[in-house]
This record gives structure tokens, C-alpha cells and sequence, in this order.
């Protein structure tokens, strides 16, 4: 018992360090610096702080778990970076469930969204309840028939944790989740600690706004499809909008990300879904996501999802770049498996501070297919039938942005009230 009682409080010693300690060295530096380069050692210091996401802060945190019973919202991204350093070595970061029990923090289940509690699940692809073979904690899906917490689910609890990597797009459906899970404690009385990361796609805010008869999990707020908010800052909003059942409202704490504003350029150490690899997926995810809803295939099934979009009925002689889907990891069924696909190889794309309909226009332009060009999916990601019917009409890009403007611009008064970082 004692032997267990030290090392927990090493471990905890070391967490705490671990989040204070980039800060604490930079400090030490500016201090020790004379007084000709002082002023330049902070601006530098400032500009190459790392981001510290929510889960490291646990002196914030710890003791509100105390004697108390939680369940957590994790996946894959749910970790504690070791030294802030947010690199993808294996041993460079813990997960929080695993951390949380090391320090005898009472976790009794997980709750998982779509993908799993490990991440490896294909996009839509049901996820079943389980017992997670590390732990033996019990994992509740959110994902499929249950994708709000049942009261029974939520019953032996005190406290549930979101920790979940956003990238802010609103068809991404974590942040559906994170309204069910806000919903179901609000209903059952238990609050909700948030443990906040940076949106990679935070610099901007883009798109139509959905359509309240367009609701559904890919779309259930009257948000533009880029909304330019962290997870936090969402759920903020969502109880300031009261957008829960019945206009309740969940009790929320928030644990912030220190050193970071939507400016902040930061790249995911950890894919946040099978089909976004890496930092160019992740940007272009909100404009190459349209193609979900078309007979296009936004790269499933290849080594560059969402960075390449093709299909076997673009002219080839405009569409010079062609790939085959093939079965791999997220994507067992990809679309037009096993056939040739012309497209446009897009992995030179330069970073995206808006929306790209570019593409989606000239693959509609050049098909062979085009009156099977759209599916049923594509109004529910976009949000509305207008941007389906102004592509068909044959507007460019120009003329739709425009018709986005007066609603982007009324939605920034209302996120400007739910901001924690500028």
C-alpha cells in the first residue's frame, strides 16, 4: 500500500510537471537573460511555446475527480503529452484513461464516438459496446442505435470527461456526439468536464449554414460547415444557444488550452479518424468532404485521403491524375474499388483559409455521369438543397460564397460570444 501510495504520487508530480514545465523553463530563461536581449528572448520564447492541450493541465483537474465516480469520452487522441512535445513516438505520451487509473482515479467505463475508443473503425461503420483489453473497462458506443447516453449508462456516475480531437468541420461528428453526451447529463444532473485541444482549421469560418430541416448526425446546429471553434467553445455555445432538448442547459467545466489562439498553427500528433492521416488531409477535409455526397471518391481506399478526388466518369483528358481504391485501413469498402479513377492529385495544395468549391464545380462540369453526380448524403453535409441546385444552375464559385455572406456574417456576433481564445 505505501509502495502503491509514492509512486502514484510521483506520477502525479510528474504530470503536474509535465504541464507546467515548458512555461516554467521559458520563464527561467527570460530571467536569466540580460537586459539588451530580454525583449527578444520573449517575443521568441512567446512564438515557440507549443499549445498545451486540456488533459495536461492537471493541477486543474485532479482534484475535482476525487472520491468521484467518471466516465470518460475518449478515443484515440484522448493522451497527455509528455513534455508538451506533442511528437508521435510512442512513449512520448500517455493515454488519459490509463493515467487517470494509475493515479486511482475511479474510472468505471468509456464511452466511444464514431471510429472507437482506438480509432480504427471505418467512417459510418456501427461500433459495438466492449471491454477494452488494456484496462478492462467496459466501453459504451455512442456510435449507431445508441448515440445519446441512456440514463442506465450515465447511473452509477458523478462526472463524465470529453477529451476528443476535433477539426472543426461541422459534418465531422464529434461534436454531435459531444451534444448528446451534454443532453444526457443535463437530463441526469451530472456535469461535464471538457479538457480542450486545439481546431487545426480554427483560422477560418466558412460555408452555408445548415438548414434546420437538414438536421442530422452529420449536421445538427445552425452553424456554417467551417465554424472556427475548439471543442470547448462549441459546447459554450451550444448550452448558450440551448440547442439541448428542451432548452436545458449541462453544467460545464472547461480545462483551456494555454498559449493558443485561432491563429495558432497546429498540426494533429495523432490522426483524430482513420481517412485523415495527416495535416493536408485534415485542411482540406471541409472542401473535399462534399464529395461524399457525389459519385467521387475523395481518396478512401488509397495512401492520400482527402488530398486526392477522382472517379471512373471524369473526362480523363481534363482529369490527367488517376488512382485505384483498394481495401485498407478505414475504408474495407471504398468507393469504385478496384476501378481507375481520373482526378486531381491535390497533396502540393497550399494551406486553406477558406472553403474550395473550385474542385467540386469542375468534376460537376466534366462527367460522364451528371445527372447521377449528386447522392441524397450531399444535401444533409451541406446543410441546405441551395448549394446542390446553384451548382446545377451552373453559378460559379464566386456568386455562391456570395450567397453565404449575410449568414457567416451574423453567425461571427453570435461565436463571439462563446470565445476563450481570440
Amino acid at each position: 500500500m505505501r509502495f502503491t501510495f509514492a509512486k502514484n504520487t510521483v506520477l502525479l508530480f510528474v504530470l503536474i510537471l509535465i504541464s507546467c514545465g515548458n512555461t516554467n523553463k521559458a520563464k527561467h530563461q527570460i530571467a536569466s537573460g540580460n537586459k539588451t536581449n530580454t525583449a527578444n528572448l520573449k517575443k521568441h520564447t512567446t512564438e515557440n511555446i507549443l499549445p498545451i492541450v486540456g488533459a495536461n493541465q492537471t493541477q486543474l483537474y485532479l482534484p475535482l475527480l476525487k472520491t468521484k465516480r467518471v466516465g470518460i469520452v475518449a478515443n484515440q487522441t484522448s493522451v497527455i503529452f509528455k513534455n508538451n512535445t506533442s511528437s508521435l513516438k510512442s512513449n512520448n505520451y500517455t493515454h488519459v484513461v490509463d493515467s487517470l487509473l494509475a493515479l486511482n482515479i475511479n474510472v468505471k467505463k468509456v464511452f466511444a464516438p464514431e471510429h472507437g475508443f482506438r480509432g480504427n473503425a471505418d467512417a459510418g461503420e456501427i461500433v459495438k459496446d466492449g471491454i477494452d483489453t488494456k484496462t478492462n473497462l467496459p466501453i459504451i458506443s455512442l456510435y449507431g442505435n445508441n448515440k445519446k447516453p441512456k440514463p442506465e449508462q450515465l447511473a452509477n456516475l458523478d462526472v463524465v470527461l470529453f477529451d476528443i480531437q476535433d477539426v472543426g468541420a461541422r459534418f465531422y461528428t464529434y461534436i454531435s456526439t459531444l451534444h448528446y453526451v451534454m443532453e444526457a447529463c443535463a437530463e441526469a444532473k451530472i456535469p461535464v468536464i471538457i479538457f480542450d485541444r486545439p481546431n487545426p482549421n480554427g483560422h477560418y469560418i466558412d460555408g452555408p449554414i445548415l438548414e434546420t430541416e437538414h438536421k442530422s448526425f452529420v449536421g445538427m446546429h445552425p452553424i456554417p460547415v467551417v465554424h472556427g471553434l475548439t471543442i470547448a467553445e462549441y459546447a459554450k455555445m451550444i448550452n448558450g444557444e440551448k440547442w439541448l432538448a428542451n432548452g436545458i442547459a449541462c453544467e460545464i467545466k472547461i480545462i483551456p488550452v494555454k498559449h493558443y489562439t485561432h491563429k495558432t498553427p497546429y498540426n494533429l500528433p495523432i490522426k483524430p479518424s482513420p481517412n485523415l492521416p495527416n495535416h493536408m488531409a485534415i485542411n482540406l477535409y471541409p472542401s473535399l468532404c462534399f464529395f461524399e455526397g457525389t459519385n467521387v471518391s475523395a481518396g478512401r481506399g488509397t495512401n492520400h485521403q482527402f488530398q486526392i478526388f477522382g472517379s471512373p466518369f471524369l473526362d480523363k483528358t481534363i482529369f490527367n491524375f488517376q488512382f485505384t481504391p483498394q481495401p485498407n485501413e478505414g475504408a474495407k469498402y471504398p468507393k469504385h474499388q478496384n476501378k481507375i479513377c481520373y482526378g486531381n492529385n491535390l497533396t502540393n495544395t497550399k494551406k486553406l483559409d477558406n472553403l474550395n468549391l473550385q474542385w467540386l464545380i469542375k468534376a460537376y462540369k466534366n462527367t460522364a455521369n451528371n445527372a447521377n453526380f449528386f447522392n441524397n448524403f450531399f444535401t444533409k453535409l451541406a446543410g441546405t438543397k441551395k448549394l446542390q441546385h446553384q451548382i446545377e444552375s451552373g453559378l460559379n464559385d464566386t456568386d455562391i460564397r456570395a450567397s453565404w455572406q449575410e449568414d457567416l456574417r451574423a453567425f461571427k456576433t453570435i461565436r463571439a460570444k462563446y470565445l476563450i481564445y481570440n
